[in-house]
C-alpha cells in the first residue's frame, strides 16, 4: 500500500533507531552497574521482598518467576550486549522478522527491571524510554520503508512528552506564569552539571526570556509536528536546539536526550544514496503494524484526559506495560537548596567535636569546592533519590535507614555507589549521622576568593548518631 510507508523518511528512522539503542546502551549499563546495592538481594530495597508482595499483573516481570543477583546481571549485561549490537546496525542485517525481534528483547529486558525497580526507577524516563522502545519494534528495517503510523505515533509521543510538560508549568508554580522560574531552577535542580551555575549568573531578563522560550517550544511548537515540511522539520530542529541547551544546564539523566531521539523522525533529512527497500511490504508486517498503532491510540484516551484535566499529573504510567504514558517535570521550582549530608566517626562515643567526616557522592553537591561532573545520560540513582530525601524525609523512609546501615558496614558495594568514603575498608564508622544544610551558589566576588562554587548553612539534625545493633536487621 503507498499510503503505507514514507521512503523518504529512511535516514530519519536510521538515526532514530542507532540513538535509541544508545540510550538503552546507557540504560542496561546504569542497571548493571547499580543493583546490587539498591536492589539485589542484600540492596537496600530487595526485588524478592517486592515480588513476595507484588502480583505478576501488576508488573509484569522475569523476576517474577525467579530472582537471583547473577540472574539480574546477565538480563542486564545481554541488554548492553544487545543495545550495542543494535547501535552497530544488527537489526538491518536480519529479516524483518527478526529484527523487529531484536528491538523487543531489549524492551522485554528493560521493562522487567523497571517493574521490580521500585523508588530506584520511578523516574519518568524510564517509561519514555520503554514507550519508545515498544514503537521502535514497528518501524522495520531496510527490508520495508518506515511505516508512516509509526513516524506519526513516535511525533504523538513527543508531542504528549513536551505539551504535557508545558501545562504542568503553567498549572503548577506560579512563577512559571511570572517568568521568574529560572531565577532558582538552575541552583535548587536535583543534580546540576558543570555549567550550571554559570546558567545560574545569567542576568535576570535572559532567565526571563528562558522561561518565555520554554513554553513557545512546549505549548505552541508541537502542534507544528503535524504541519506539512518543512514546517515539521523547523519545529523537531526547535526542539532538539532547546533540548541541548538543556543538556548544557544540567544533568537530567537521558530524559534530554531520548526527547532529542524522539524528535529525529520529524526530521525531513536529505535522501542520497541509500540501501534498496526488498519488494513490497509484506501483508503480515501491515497487519502487525496497525494492530500495534491501534491499540496505542485506543490507550492514548487516559493520558490526553489526564492532559485536558485541571488535576493533571506528571510521570505516571497507564498500564503495567507502559505503553502509554502521561509526562512532565518540574511543576513547581525550589527556592532554596537543601542537601543532607552524611558523616561518620570511629569514636566510641560521638559528640559533636568527635572527628565526624564526610562522605562524599559522585553527583550531589557536598564539599563546597567540589565543581559538578557530567554524567547525564548516565543515572546517579542514589545521588537522585539523596536530592528528594533533602525535600522531605518521607521520601527516604524506605530506604534511608537501611543505607546508613551499610555505611556503618563499610559494605563494599555500596560505597562504589559515592565518589568517596573517608574511611579504609577495615575502619567501618562506629556512627553515622546525616544533618541537613541549605546550599547556594556562590557570587563571583565568593568564587574568587575561596575558589568554591558552594556555599552552606547548618540548618537542623537529619538523623541522629546511628550505630549497628546485635538486632539490626539485614535482608
Amino acid at each position: 500500500m503507498d499510503w503505507f510507508t514514507a521512503p523518504d523518511y529512511w535516514l530519519s528512522r536510521l538515526v532514530f533507531q542507532r540513538a535509541l539503542a544508545g540510550v538503552y546502551l546507557v540504560a542496561f549499563l546504569t542497571a548493571a552497574l547499580q543493583f546490587r546495592p539498591l536492589l539485589g538481594e542484600r540492596g537496600m530495597l530487595p526485588v524478592p521482598r517486592f515480588v513476595e508482595r507484588v502480583p505478576f499483573r501488576r508488573a509484569p516481570s522475569l523476576f517474577q518467576w525467579r530472582y537471583s543477583d547473577r540472574l539480574f546481571a546477565l538480563c542486564a549485561w545481554t541488554g548492553c550486549a544487545v543495545s550495542a549490537a543494535l547501535l552497530a546496525g544488527l537489526d538491518g542485517l536480519l529479516p524483518l522478522w527478526a529484527g523487529m525481534l531484536s528491538w523487543l528483547v531489549p524492551w522485554a529486558l528493560y521493562l522487567s527491571i523497571v517493574n521490580v525497580g521500585q523508588t530506584w526507577y520511578s523516574f519518568g524516563w524510564e517509561s519514555l524510554l520503554l514507550e519508545t522502545g515498544f514503537l521502535a519494534v514497528f518501524l522495520g528495517n531496510d527490508e520495508v520503508e518506515p511505516p508512516v503510523v509509526v513516524l506519526f505515533l513516535v511525533r504523538w509521543l513527543l508531542f504528549r512528552v513536551e505539551f504535557g510538560a508545558g501545562l504542568i508549568k503553567m498549572r503548577g508554580d506560579a512563577c512559571w506564569r511570572k517568568l521568574t522560574c529560572l531565577y532558582h531552577h538552575h541552583e535548587t535542580q536535583p543534580m546540576p552539571g558543570p555549567l550550571s551555575w554559570f546558567f545560574h549568573h545569567l542576568p535576570r531578563p535572559l532567565h526571563r526570556v528562558e522561561a518565555a522560550a520554554n513554553h513557545v517550544t512546549q505549548l505552541v511548537v508541537p502542534f507544528l509536528l503535524f504541519a506539512p515540511q518543512p514546517v515539521a522539520t523547523a519545529a523537531a530542529a526547535l526542539m532538539i536546539l532547546t533540548q541541548l541547551w538543556l543538556i548544557l544546564s544540567g544533568n537530567f539523566s537521558w530524559l534530554n536526550w531520548i526527547t532529542v531521539v524522539l524528535a529525529v523522525p520529524a526530521l525531513e533529512l536529505p535522501s542520497g544514496h541509500r540501501p534498496a527497500a526488498g519488494g513490497s511490504t509484506p501483508l503480515w508486517y501491515e497487519v502487525v503494524v496497525l494492530t500495534a498503532a491501534a491499540l496505542i491510540v485506543f490507550l492514548s484516551y487516559r493520558p490526553v484526559v489526564n492532559m485536558l484535566s485541571r488535576r493533571q499529573v506528571m510521570n505516571r504510567s497507564f498500564d503495567p506495560l507502559h505503553l502509554v504514558n502521561t509526562y512532565g517535570a518540574f511543576g513547581s521550582v525550589s527556592r532554596i537548596r537543601y542537601e543532607v549530608v552524611v558523616e561518620g566517626t570511629r569514636d566510641d562515643v560521638p559528640r559533636e567535636d568527635s572527628d565526624w567526616r564526610e562522605y562524599e557522592f559522585r553527583g550531589k553537591p557536598g564539599d563546597l569546592r567540589h565543581w559538578p561532573r557530567q554524567f547525564a545520560p548516565y543515572h546517579l540513582r542514589l545521588d537522585w533519590l539523596m536530592w528528594f530525601a533533602a525535600l522531605s524525609p518521607a521520601y527516604a523512609g524506605p530506604w534511608f535507614g537501611a543505607l546508613v546501615e551499610r555505611l556503618l558496614e563499610n559494605d563494599r558495594d555500596t560505597l562504589r555507589l559515592l565518589r568517596r568514603s573517608p574511611f579504609p575498608p577495615d575502619e567501618p564508622p562506629r556512627y553515622v549521622r546525616a544533618r541537613l544544610f541549605r546550599y547556594r551558589y556562590t557570587t563571583w566576588r565568593e568564587l574568587r576568593e575561596t575558589g568554591a562554587c558552594w556555599d552552606r548553612t547548618y540548618v537542623r539534625e537529619y538523623l541522629p548518631p546511628t550505630r549497628l545493633t546485635a538486632v539490626a536487621h539485614r535482608p
